[in-house]
């Protein structure tokens, strides 16, 4: 029997995301310096060759920044995102089973031109809750109109220091354009669409989804307050998540088919991530 879709979530994401700095050298000079911050999905493991230090990162050679670092020909990568970052672990280290990340925003220089950071989603612990709600405790009403409680008073806080963390690379990288990335369509609108996949977990789906969403919405609001650009990864990843049928599927499922970590983002999914962005750079 499968495993349902809200139990296994809680472990995959933590195996994925198990927690450096990492530059590249490019070979066209009019790009400047591109800095990559955030956490597992950005890092992409398993969607290609791992590569940088430290090596508990996961980072893929097909990640999106390096995808879109190839596209502009920038100067310069520095990719330090990293597996299981937290917004904490943009000013603080991050100790991983294989080195400790240093704090990423200390990649940043006066003279960095593009910032791209996707993060959020392991201070908000949605998945944590998931797997919860499919042990039995109360913790999602499935019911409730608009997003819950505990959820709203967390994405509250993590919203305050996201916004910290854009003022402040807005100060240490006066001149670089910044690009908050939302996370893409994981789950369908439409739970049905599960139903063949997942069918332990569809009752669920609608709650998680609605989670997601309201986690995008905060990072698409703090991006607006504090002088950032937000690219939207849901649109066009939609219909091209966990419950989509293998040959279509830009998220992993629970049982991996493509290399990528469950429940992360496949090779064409980090493609899919690094054209969304590019359509904002552009």
């Amino acid at each position: 029997m499968r495993k349902a879709l809200a139990t296994a979530l809680l472990a995959a994401v933590a195996g994925a995301c198990t927690p450096g700095a990492d530059a590249v050298d490019g070979t066209a000079p009019h790009a400047g310096h591109y800095v990559a911050l955030g956490d597992s999905y950005v890092s992409g493991p398993g969607t290609g060759t791992p590569t940088g230090v430290p090596s508990g990162c996961l980072r893929s050679d097909h990640n999106y920044p390096r995808l879109i670092a190839a596209e502009l020909g920038v100067e310069k990568l520095s990719d330090v995102s990293c597996g299981g970052a937290r917004t904490e672990n943009l000013t603080a280290p991050q100790p991983t089973p294989q080195g400790t990340n240093p704090p990423q925003l200390d990649a940043l220089r006066p003279d960095t031109a593009l910032v791209t950071l996707g993060i959020g989603g392991n201070d908000v612990n949605l998945i944590e809750r998931a797997a919860e709600c499919a042990r039995g405790a109360a913790c999602l009403d499935m019911n409730a109109a608009g997003v819950p409680e505990w959820l709203a008073s967390v994405l509250a806080e993590v919203g305050s220091r996201l916004g910290s963390a854009l003022d402040e690379i807005a100060e240490r990288a006066p001149s670089a354009r910044v690009i908050v990335v939302g996370y893409p369509t994981i789950l369908p609108t439409d739970a049905g669409e599960c139903a063949l996949e997942y069918p332990e977990s569809v009752d669920r789906i609608p709650s998680l989804r609605q989670g997601l969403d309201a986690l995008n919405a905060m990072l698409a609001e703090q991006a607006a307050k504090h002088g950032a650009e937000y690219a939207d990864t849901v649109t066009p990843t939609r219909g091209h998540g966990v419950c989509a049928p293998p040959e279509s599927r830009w998220v992993e499922g629970l049982e991996p088919v493509t290399g990528a970590h469950p429940l992360h983002p496949t090779a064409r999914g980090e493609r899919a991530l690094a054209d969304a962005v590019l359509g904002v750079i552009r």
